[in-house]
């Protein structure tokens, strides 16, 4: 097991700060690499405080806003434009980075696509629901209307 500093909120592991032990193969593969945790140290250690101050004088600051975007974002349906075949079959599939631009395309503000979950893979049109995490404590479902081009 890896002891790791998570520089960024991964879900299901921690937040900004946190020290997490995970298997070396997804610390060493896919965290290290990506920029969202770095190795743990005596040193580092140190630094923890710092982007947990960080952390929390963002979330101060964005939390009023957050909530703002969320009514925003719950308020009205997302249209969505894929390509697809003659029965509403989508070439491909629609993914989180597809659903921030089409929020951003809106005028609904920007979203991270890290921070879209999609419950199902969307492979047809039709109405969607995707789950968008703007705070700790904030979260949004915006309604998506997947149509075709």
């Amino acid at each position: 097991m890896a002891k790791v500093i998570l520089t960024h909120e991964v879900t299901g592991l921690g937040t900004a700060g946190d020290i997490v032990e995970v298997k070396n193969g997804y610390a060493r593969n896919y965290l290290v690499p990506r920029g969202f945790a770095m190795t743990w140290t005596k040193g580092g250690e140190r630094q923890v405080e710092s982007i947990k101050a960080a952390r929390i004088a963002r979330e101060h600051a964005s939390l009023e806003d957050a909530q703002q975007q969320a009514a925003a974002l719950s308020a009205k349906p997302v249209k969505l434009t894929v390509k697809a075949g003659e029965t509403g079959r989508l070439f491909g599939t629609v993914k989180p980075s597809d659903v921030a631009a089409a929020v951003e395309a809106a005028g609904l503000g920007s979203i991270d696509k890290r921070k879209v979950e999609l419950p199902t893979h969307i492979k047809s049109t039709g109405s969607y629901q995707a789950n968008v995490r703007l705070h700790d404590d904030v979260s949004a479902v915006v309604d998506l209307e997947v149509v075709a081009s």
